[in-house]
């Protein structure tokens, strides 16, 4: 049918033309084919700002990983995402933007009308050649437009149908050439859902500024090694010490907070680094006949219980110029909302795939990873009789008998989302966090680990985690995303399953190191865990052993690990925990509770940008096989994209 109305177009135009016109037209057509290339213009719609596209795209290499590379380069390890976070289709709150301002065009972002695309003739015209532009679209009289040959005609086309576009070519002695192409756009509604893992912890799209000299924490311990001192936020004016009487006040706090690394979402630490997002953004990129339509909704700290089907507890609650809210809400009901709202204004869209990551919460794989980390004694039964250490044997336990029937209730709510096919949910599994080059759990001490005076990794601990997440934990999540070993489904109830990152994380754990590595990290990060100042009476004022300024940190430079230590964490996000419990909740900012639980909580023990492309590219031909899109990164698509198989 569009191919007729292809060569409809082309004969009305041969019709409208005298014989002699009509003779020389046909003459010239013959002496060779003039084509018509088109893409869509800015076709992440998450971004508001072509040029942010635009420098994704130029930076396009054969990977994800090579284009983040490429990236960190370009911005000498600072991070690309700090130059382009506060102009995206989502507010403060996560929400999409309705309408959200694209390159200065009010657009629906959930149910656009039309595209932005550019159009321009592959072939060269004579410099004496004039081009005229007609786009039909079906409705009303076509669209003409006479435009320079050697330019790019920018246009918009209506969402959801067919424009033929014909380019018509004349020169000065009556010659006329024809060049015809149908754009049809093809919108990919995309979904992320799951954790921390989902949401792209640990890397903030505008990490902390760090300030050289040193700021006061308590320490549990009693006596005269009560306190110890760390790098303080850059511009804060309150108070650095903790002398008893002095530990800061409430507006000490807030300037504080408001000097904290920013994200995309504040409350549920969402980054453009997550490997949802950059698989979504790698879409746009690698298809210039399609847009991309992404819904990050992603939270650190989500289960499936408490953030996919029920509220969570903001991560943090300061927002930049507002608050954030004290709760973040569910993630299921919140994306079934969004599809009722598509569906109510455009009947046919559809959601095209949900991107998934989620169960290590549910298992507390932050308290096994507390269990590892703390090593004082006193530390250790505080946040035992706390609830923040866990160990594997509850972990097993959850394992064993919540996980499979909270799995089980997820597959029933994401079905009817997905036309009941699950294989358009593409499930993600973790990275194993702490395996060396060998396959087996890295070893102990406190190299990376060395930000907090109770940190140190227990050998013994680590190797029981370590075994636990590969032997029990990560195959037994495969077979709840495919109904494998013995989980009972329905029809239509296996999900699209990833997991080959899994062998390029070996190696690449917390306890990589290697000479390109960046010189600040070999310098000053120490392997035998004195990367820190202990004299009372230097550390004030010189926090670092290496002499150095903290302000050479990079946390976005490429580095042998693909996973953030207890140093990363604090030297690129210093999370203050403001969402935790109440009997958790620090009481000031000197406290010695944050301390702990800044590491704990602020992205240690989660991918790096690098670790995250990784991701992404792992999951990307399992996508492309699911959207009906073979093409392969950094090619030209030619021919309009296939239509989703229903």
């Amino acid at each position: 049918m569009h191919m007729f109305r292809m060569l409809l177009c082309a004969a009305l135009f041969f019709g409208a033309l005298s014989g002699s016109d009509r003779t020389q037209a046909e003459q010239a057509s013959g002496a060779g084919e003039l084509r018509l290339a088109w893409e869509v213009k800015n076709r992440f719609r998450l971004f508001r700002m072509e040029a942010d596209f635009k420098r994704h795209l130029a930076a396009q290499a054969e990977s994800v990983l090579a284009t983040e590379q490429r990236l960190a380069s370009g911005s000498e390890g600072r991070g690309w995402a700090r130059l382009m976070f506060n102009n995206l289709c989502v507010d403060a709150a996560g929400r999409p933007l309705e309408p959200c301002e694209r390159d200065g065009v009010q657009e629906s972002y959930l149910t656009p009308s039309d595209h932005r695309v550019g159009i321009r003739l592959m072939d060269a015209a004579p410099a004496t050649a004039s081009c005229t532009l007609n786009l039909d679209s079906g409705e009303g009289a076509p669209q003409r437009l006479d435009i320079r040959c050697a330019e790019e005609a920018q246009v918009r086309v209506r969402h959801g149908r067919p424009t033929i576009a014909t380019m018509e070519v004349s020169t000065p002695d009556g010659n006329v050439r024809v060049a015809t192409s149908e754009i049809r756009v093809r919108d990919l509604l995309i979904a992320g859902l799951g954790d921390s893992i989902a949401a792209g912890e640990g890397n903030p799209d505008r990490p902390i500024s760090l300030a050289d000299e040193g700021f006061c924490f308590q320490q549990f311990l009693s006596g005269a090694a009560r306190t110890y001192f760390r790098p303080s936020r850059a511009g804060f004016k309150g108070n650095k010490a903790c002398e008893f009487g002095s530990r800061g006040t409430t507006t000490d706090t807030r300037d504080w907070t408001q000097l904290g690394a920013r994200w995309k979402n504040q409350a549920c630490h969402r980054s453009l680094y997550s490997y949802q997002l950059r698989a979504a953004l790698a879409l746009a990129i690698e298809n210039p006949h399609a847009a991309v339509t992404f819904l990050p909704l992603a939270c650190t700290g989500a289960k499936i219980d408490a953030g996919l089907f029920g509220t969570q507890r903001a991560r943090e609650l300061n927002c930049g110029a507002s608050s954030c809210p004290s709760t973040v809400p569910a993630q299921v009901p919140q994306l079934q909302d969004m599809l009722a709202a598509v569906k109510k204004r455009d009947p046919s869209r559809q959601l095209d795939l949900i991107l998934l990551t989620v169960g290590a919460n549910d298992i507390e794989f932050s308290g096994l990873v507390a269990n590892v980390m703390i090593e004082q004694a006193t530390e250790r039964v505080l946040f035992q009789r706390s609830g923040v250490i866990a160990t594997v044997e509850n972990a097993e336990s959850v394992l064993r008998s919540n996980l499979p029937r909270d799995f089980a209730k997820l597959r029933t709510a994401l079905k009817p989302l997905v036309g009941g096919d699950l294989t358009r949910v593409v499930y993600v599994s973790y990275g194993h966090p702490a395996l060396a080059a060998d396959g087996n759990a890295c070893p102990g001490g406190r190299d990376g680990f060395d930000i907090h005076p109770a940190f140190g990794l227990d050998p013994q601990r680590m190797q029981r985690v370590a075994e636990f997440v590969r032997d029990r934990f990560l195959p037994r999540l495969k077979d709840l995303a495919t109904c494998g070993g013995g989980v009972i489904c329905q029809h239509g109830d296996i999900m699209t399953f990833v997991d080959e990152h899994q062998q390029a994380f070996v190696g690449r754990g917390l306890c990589a190191r290697a000479e390109s590595d960046p010189e600040f990290d070999r310098a000053c990060f120490k392997s035998d865990g004195t990367s820190f100042t202990a004299n009372l009476a230097e550390a004030p004022t010189e926090p670092l052993t290496c002499g150095r300024s903290v302000k050479e940190f990079r946390p976005y430079a490429p580095r042998a690990r693909w996973i953030r230590t207890a140093n990363d964490s604090y030297f690129a996000a210093m999370t203050y925990p403001e969402g935790i419990s109440s009997a958790l909740q620090p009481s000031d900012i000197h406290d010695a509770t944050w301390g702990v639980l800044s590491a704990v909580y602020g992205g240690a023990v989660h991918p790096t940008a690098e670790g995250h492309a990784a991701m992404a590219d792992a999951a990307l031909p399992e996508i492309r096989r699911v959207l009906n899109l073979f093409t392969r990164r950094g090619s030209v698509t030619v021919a309009p994209l296939a239509p989703l198989a229903q």
